[in-house]
């Protein structure tokens, strides 16, 4: 029988195709995905930190984060895949991480394999642990699951630290301890990202965030150089704050928005999004 774990839907999605997983930093932009026709979506620390008015230094509780990945799916019914940062401690608080981030619902995680507090990794100053604990966060994280679908991601930043050699190194240390799929992060080129696919075989992350080490490279592009699953982590929120940046700038000099409203949502549109028809009883209602 076919499992409906969403780490085993996933699954299917990525033997299919490389999968865009766009960040969504609230429910409602998880619906608005959903009803695109995303195949998955992803939860960023760095998002969910800067939403909450925090810069992206993993100071958000795992209580924090099982929240918005319980909202999130809750909202969307896509596979989520989610932050978990460098897993809120040592061993015992990764395997505690890896059953509720499962139990809210996710998809799958990935760990990160910087010193705490972490730094976002694509700016310079990055500390690793070692690559053994690293791999023990692995292992945990791998054996303590709850569903064998569930996707355990590792992620290293060692290409800003040690070079690309490094991180490959570290990439299938970490495939050895359990990962299902590795995440090198802040990878500088189409030829660094097509070594590390060729040395590091196996399933494949890729972030896609503007503004860092990683010059623009489409999806499509990903998908040839061998990466199974590509995050746009920031995308949404950035681009949605500069517009609410330039509202409340407008409203603030002007007194007034009407000369933006031909560029909000609409009261229908956004009941549309939600599934409410205010001439009826409210409904729990999946996008559509």
């Amino acid at each position: 029988m076919k499992s409906n774990h969403p780490g085993s839907v996933l699954r299917s999605r990525l033997a299919q195709g490389t999968v865009i997983c766009p960040g969504v930093f609230n429910p409602l932009v998880a619906r608005a995905a959903a009803r695109i026709g995303f195949d998955a979506c992803y939860i960023s620390g760095g998002a969910t930190s800067n939403v909450s008015g925090y810069p992206d230094v993993g100071i958000l509780t795992l209580t924090e984060m099982c929240r918005t990945i319980r909202e999130t799916v809750d909202a969307c019914r896509l596979p989520v895949v989610v932050d978990a940062d460098t897993g809120f401690g040592e061993l015992e608080s990764v395997v505690r991480t890896v059953v509720e981030y499962e139990r809210a619902g996710a998809a799958g995680m990935h760990l990160e394999d910087q010193v705490f507090p972490k730094r976002c990794g694509h700016l310079d100053g990055k500390q690793l642990i070692s690559t053994e604990d690293m791999m023990a966060k692995v292992q945990a994280a791998s054996e303590h699951r709850l569903n064998k679908d569930f996707i355990v991601i590792a992620r290293t930043d060692a290409r800003g630290v040690d070079g690309i050699e490094a991180a490959i190194e570290r990439g299938n240390s970490y495939r050895q301890a359990g990962a299902d799929m590795i995440f090198p992060e802040g990878l500088e080129s189409e030829e660094e990202f097509k070594k590390f696919a060729d040395q590091c075989p196996g399933l494949l992350m890729a972030n896609m965030t503007e503004f860092g080490k990683t010059p623009e490279i489409p999806s499509g592009r990903f998908a040839e150089l061998g990466y199974e699953l590509v995050i746009y982590p920031v995308s949404m929120l950035r681009l949605a704050m500069a517009h609410v940046i330039r509202g409340l700038e407008q409203l603030y000099s002007d007194g007034t928005a009407h000369s933006l409203v031909d560029e909000m949502l609409t009261r229908s549109d956004l009941y549309g999004l939600l599934g409410y028809d205010p001439q009826q009883p409210w409904m729990f209602d999946q996008p559509s």
